[in-house]
Formats: structure tokens, sequence, C-alpha cells
């Protein structure tokens, strides 16, 4: 299936590089087969849900919607990274489960994964700015797609014309076709009927129903609110904005600037994970099994109890309040960590890579004192063995 998403996109490139850019109306048509393809693997993932091997086909389902960058502008690359991350999500239980045990799961880890940044290279040499369309040759149509052979590697973009051209050619209006297109996504059997694009507006969501209304010769359905749209059979069950529970995963996403974000009725099997959410506050209340904090700028997060981990990566200006217990704490690839303790958490284990700027701070007579964690350390050589040791941290 993932094959077959592949050809879908290279026959829709191969369009691009002989047709100039069609009029927005008709590119809901234009990638219908790629949506379709997509939606097929989601809806395979989401009728699997018992198998054996459910976090591979997960890390499939949450990174296929990247092939949707040829909707995406002007950068393309990083959201393509950005699904990347997501599959790594679960790639990373994955290597959990089987690096000593069968080998044949790492390496298809590597594999898989390496699509997405072979994909990010590609993007990078040919497509930079968004996907390059024809300078010449006929308007792209619905009618183009049964032209439009499969197989080989994906096509360069065309030569453009000389210079002088340039200014003559107009540009047909995209700034919609061209949008985020995959940007949010969804889960559950309705997916084969709802499609998530952002606008231009990073925080307007368009429902587009292409996969039902198109063949009946309806048109797309735009049906615009201020956060992601949520589908019948996966209702919004958090008290904040956007929050919604996927499976035993509460995820909360790209959020800006909200400051009483709530996620709540939570169970003990249940995990959260937070992902590009900005400038914005969130309480968690109960108990979870983990949380995740990916992809955040100046977050507050306030939480209950964790009975497993506690993971910060890939973020920067993070203020972590732990109001009952949680028994580690993982800072990684992070700039800027604040990690509040409570009386019952004061044995939580903090273990950090690659971060910079963290400090524990520890209830001390009706205030907190604050100590920060080493980020330089000290390696000598024994006679035997390497020695580390952190540096000392003056003040």
């Amino acid at each position: 299936m993932v094959h077959a998403a592949f050809q879908a996109q290279r026959s829709f490139i191969l369009i691009a590089s002989k047709h100039q850019q069609p009029a927005e109306n008709e590119m809901p048509m234009l990638l219908k087969p790629i949506s379709e393809k997509i939606c097929e693997i989601q809806n395979f993932r989401e009728r699997n849900r018992g198998s054996k091997v459910f976090n591979h086909l997960s890390a499939v389902s949450e990174s296929i919607p990247a092939l949707g960058w040829i909707a995406v502008d002007p950068k393309p690359g990083p959201y393509v990274k950005e699904m990347n991350d997501a599959a790594t999500f679960y790639t990373n239980r994955v290597l959990k489960g089987y690096k000593d045990t069968d080998k044949r799961h790492v390496d298809w880890v590597k594999s898989y994964l390496n699509i997405w940044t072979e994909l990010q290279a590609y993007i990078k040499e040919h497509h930079t700015t968004g996907l390059s369309w024809s300078k010449m040759g006929p308007i792209a149509s619905a009618q183009s797609t049964s032209s439009a052979p499969s197989g080989g590697p994906c096509p360069p973009p065309p030569p453009g014309p000389p210079p002088v051209f340039e200014a003559e050619t107009p540009k047909a209006d995209s700034s919609l076709a061209r949008s985020a297109l995959f940007a949010q996504l969804n889960q559950g059997e309705t997916i084969t009927k709802v499609l998530i694009v952002i606008t231009s507006n990073p925080y307007t969501y368009i429902c587009m129903c292409v996969l039902e209304r198109l063949g009946n010769g309806e048109g797309a359905k735009n049906c615009l609110s201020p956060y992601p749209a949520h589908l019948p059979s996966q209702p919004m069950r958090g008290e904040g904005e956007g929050a919604s529970l996927l499976g035993k995963t509460w995820a909360q996403e790209y959020q800006d600037d909200v400051p009483n974000l709530t996620i709540s009725e939570t169970e003990l099997k249940q995990v959260a994970y937070i992902f590009n959410c900005n400038r914005s506050t969130l309480q968690i209340k109960g108990k979870l099994n983990s949380i995740i904090v990916d992809n955040c700028k100046k977050l507050g997060l306030v939480f209950d109890n964790v009975v497993g981990i506690v993971e910060i990566i890939n973020s920067r200006d993070i203020q972590l309040q732990v109001l009952g217990k949680v028994p580690t704490i993982s800072i990684n690839k992070t700039e800027g960590c604040h990690v509040y303790l409570s009386e019952e958490s004061l044995k939580c284990e903090i273990v950090s890579a690659k971060s910079s700027e963290m400090n524990i701070l520890i209830p001390q007579d009706d205030d907190y004192r604050e100590f920060p964690v080493p980020e330089q350390f000290k390696t000598i050589w024994d006679g035997s063995k390497l020695v580390t040791e952190a540096a000392e941290i003056v003040g």
C-alpha cells in the first residue's frame, strides 16, 4: 500500500513536470489518488489494532500523510520532517521491544525512516519552496491523471524558460490548494470521508469531503473552524481546545497562545502526546501511563501523576510541574527546561541528553529552591576505564 501511494505521488509529480499549475478547484481531483492511498493505509491500521505489529502499522499510518508535501507552501521539507517525527514515536517502541530479540525489526525501522530522509533530500534539491510546476505546456486538470505514467524515480522539476518570459507568465492563484494538506492527522473508520487542510492561516482548518462528494460532482465542502476538526468516531473529550482521545493516546497538537488547555477523564493505561504547542499552558488531571512533549516552545505543563515516564524532546523553554508522583523525567534535545517537583516526587530520576539550561526546583519552606542540572562533563582515563563526572557548576 505504501508503494502504491508513492506511485500515485510520482504520477502527480510527472503531471507537474509537464503541465502548468491548475486552477484551485482542480486540485482536489488531482490529489484524490494520493489521498485515497493514504486513507487506505490509515484504515488498515485501524482495522488491526490487535496486531502484534501495531506499533509498526502506527509508524506507517502516522507518517504517510507526509506525501501531502506536494500541497505545502512554502516549505514542504520541514513538513515531511514533522511526519517523520510522528513515526519516530512508534518506531522507538518497536526498537524497545525488539532491539535485543530480533534484529529484523531494527533493520526495518532504519529502512522505513530512511524513506522520509531521502524524500526530504529530494524536496530540498528540487522543490525547496513548494512543488515546481512547468512554466509551459497545458494547464493541469483532472484529465491529466489518466495520461500520467507510473514506475521509476520521481523526476526533477522541468527547466524554466528564459528570465525574459517569467514576468509574462501568469501564476495561478493557489494559496489554498498548495497549503499544508494532511497536516492534521485523523484516525477512525470514517477517515475516508474527511481530509484536513491547513490554509495560509495556520489556525484555520478546512474539512474537504473529497472522497465521497467529488465523485458525485458536488465539489469539496469547506467546514471552517478555529481548531482541528475531529471525526465523529473520535469525539473531543478534553476540556481544553483541541484535545482528542485516539485509542489510548490523548493528543494535544498545534495549539498557540492558549492559556487554559485541560485534559481530564484520564486512565492509567493512557498516554498523552503534546506536539507543536507554543506559548500555552496545559493541565493534565488524574493518573496516566506516560507523557511526551515534542517540538513545543514556551509551554507550561502541570500534571498530577504518571506511573511511567515524562519525556521532553525537541523543545524549548518548557516549565513542568509535578503535583503528585513521577518516577522518571527524560529531557532530550531541549533548550531551557524548568522542572518543579512535589514532595512526593523527590526521588524522581532526571535523565538528560543534548540539552541545556535545565533546572530542577525543589520545594522548601513553602517556596522552591533551584538546582541547575550539569551540562558539562569531565572524562579521564584511570588506567583501566574511562571515568566521567559532572563538571562543577559555579553559583
